[in-house]
């Protein structure tokens, strides 16, 4: 095309009269906007920009198209509703949501959006992206070969997590699923961490950053925040804005790790978005497009043919009912799961896993056959124990009737000290499988 083509061009474009649609009705955390030729997914300004003051779609009160029907689009807020009335002008942005991904969001932390939160500035050593994504072709992804430290002794020995695995941490509140999080944040060897805190209570966002990740593991890290009261659609959409960042440094060759807490809340949040826009409710509220959204999420993690996203997901069970739809839903998509209990929380024993009920579907992949027969020893001596726990409790049990149990009761100082750890403590990998050998020796037992 030649210079003057290309000039008459841009000259028409730049004289098009402007399309500007009306918002119809604003119900509930929805809105309808008429006049708009859009699609799913577009992102719309609302309110006119001269008497605003606006200048931009972003300084505007910005809303995603989440539904289509009979020449209406409705909408969901990207931020607060208020001033929102019928009539207000409405206006395309020319497409979806994009991100920006790159080495210069290291060490930042921005919000549900992509924006810079922390105060330092804009952000340089960027690109925008579109926030769309596609998981890795299934013949194109490596496989699973490599074991991934993450510095917490019970989980590199018991419930080995390869590059590119995808975990998910199973408990009820206040069981220490964000602590045991920071832990792994400080102690893993991933190259980069990916962390995103989606729904969290607005109090433990600065705690986490400067207590429990520190300035070293920011300096490695992207922090994405979409604290509880953001609407439903920005915590949605700081998921996916996590794993689109996490994609573009696999693709860059590099090993990630994707932490997300919570996988339920984001769960929560498609669960108003589907209920606000006239979805049918299934499974305790649940709207069907819920279970397809995590598959579609989840399965965006995982091995490519250039780098790995090893994703770690927090998932809150309601009322400690392990079987609660999304925590089923979760475990049948991912790659193995962790178990955290409240009566070893309640009872001072952190990190509080449940050794026994966690498992890694990769470990025996991952690890060599005397790691395994180490772990499979230690699992056996546990098992035995608990299987008598009752009869030791009310002194029923008679020393001599179970070798296996014999040895978890005159060990069983040894054993927790073992399977547990401070806060602070870092765990590598090697002294952790050393001192695995170390107690299984004393055990008296073999795998």
């Amino acid at each position: 095309m030649s210079a003057v083509t290309s000039t008459w061009a841009e000259t028409l474009l730049a004289a098009a009269p402007e399309r500007v649609g009306r918002v119809s009705a604003a119900v509930g955390l929805s809105l309808d906007v008429v006049g708009l030729d859009c699609a799913l997914g577009d992102v719309i300004a609302l309110g006119d920009p001269s008497t605003t003051g606006s200048e931009s779609a972003e300084d505007s009160m910005l809303a995603e198209v989440v539904a289509l029907s009979n020449g209406s689009a409705r909408c969901m807020p990207l931020g607060a509703m208020s001033g929102v009335r019928p009539g207000l002008a409405a206006r395309s942005t020319g497409g979806s949501l994009r991100v920006p991904v790159g080495a210069g969001l290291l060490g930042r932390v921005i919000d549900g959006l992509g924006r810079p939160l922390d105060g330092r500035g804009p952000l340089t050593g960027t690109t925008v992206v579109p926030l769309e994504g596609r998981s890795p072709h299934p013949l194109e992804r490596q496989r699973v070969a490599q074991p991934l430290n993450l510095g917490v002794r019970t989980l590199d020995t018991l419930t080995t997590v390869g590059r590119g695995q995808r975990m998910g941490l199973f408990a009820g509140s206040g069981v220490g699923k964000s602590t045991l999080l920071s832990m792994i944040a400080r102690g893993t060897d991933a190259q980069i961490s990916v962390i995103a805190l989606v729904g969290e209570r607005g109090r433990e966002v600065r705690e986490f950053i400067e207590d429990d990740l520190g300035a070293e593991g920011l300096a490695r890290s992207v922090v994405v925040v979409a604290t509880s009261d953001e609407p439903a659609l920005v915590r949605l959409r700081a998921a996916f804005v996590a794993t689109r960042i996490a994609e573009f440094f696999r693709e860059a060759g590099q090993d990630v790790v994707l932490m997300m807490d919570s996988l339920t809340r984001v769960a929560m949040a498609q669960r108003e978005i589907g209920l606000s826009v006239g979805e049918p409710p299934a499974t305790r509220g649940y709207p069907p497009s819920t279970f397809s959204l995590l598959a579609a999420l989840l399965e965006r993690a995982g091995t490519s043919a250039k780098g790995s996203v090893t994703g770690i997901y927090t998932v809150l069970v309601d009322g400690d009912d392990h079987n609660e739809p999304i925590a089923d839903a979760a475990r049948s998509i991912l790659d193995g799961h962790v178990v955290l209990d409240r009566k070893l929380a309640v009872a001072g024993h952190f990190p509080s896993i449940d050794a026994l009920a966690s498992i890694s579907r990769v470990a025996t992949r991952v690890t060599t056959p005397e790691q395994r027969a180490d772990a499979t020893a230690l699992r056996k001596v546990m098992a035995a124990r608990r299987s008598v726990q009752d009869l030791v409790d009310v002194g029923a049990y008679v020393a001599g009737s179970n070798p296996l149990v014999d040895s978890a009761l005159a060990n069983q100082g040894a054993i927790d000290d073992f399977l547990q750890q401070g806060v602070d403590e870092n765990a590598p990998s090697d002294a952790s499988w050393a001192s695995l050998r170390a107690l299984v020796g004393g055990l008296g037992v073999a795998a």
